[in-house]
C-alpha cells in the first residue's frame, strides 16, 4: 500500500485527536469517492462529446456497423 503525507496546522490536529475518528480511513474514503465521481463526469463528457460528434455528423452508423467495429477494435478485425 502507498503512503502520502497530510499536513494540518497545530489546532488542527489537536481537534482531529478530539473527535475520535480514524482519519486514515476517512481519507481514503473521500479519496475513492471523489475518484468515482471523476469518473462519472468523464464519462458524462465523453457521453456528450459522442453526441455532438454524432449531430454533426449527420449520418449514424447501422448498430451491427458499430458493433463490427468494437469488436474488430478488440480483437484485432479480419476475423
Amino acid at each position: 500500500m502507498a503512503v502520502i503525507t497530510v499536513r494540518v496546522d497545530d489546532e488542527t490536529k489537536r481537534m482531529m485527536e478530539q473527535v475520535g475518528i480514524n482519519w486514515s480511513e476517512f481519507i481514503r474514503e473521500a479519496i475513492k469517492k471523489k475518484l468515482s465521481e471523476e469518473r462519472r463526469k468523464n464519462l458524462a463528457r465523453a457521453v456528450l462529446i459522442n453526441e455532438k460528434v454524432r449531430k454533426k455528423s449527420g449520418v449514424e452508423p447501422k448498430a451491427e456497423e458499430l458493433v463490427r467495429a468494437f469488436r474488430d477494435g478488440r480483437y484485432g478485425g479480419g476475423n
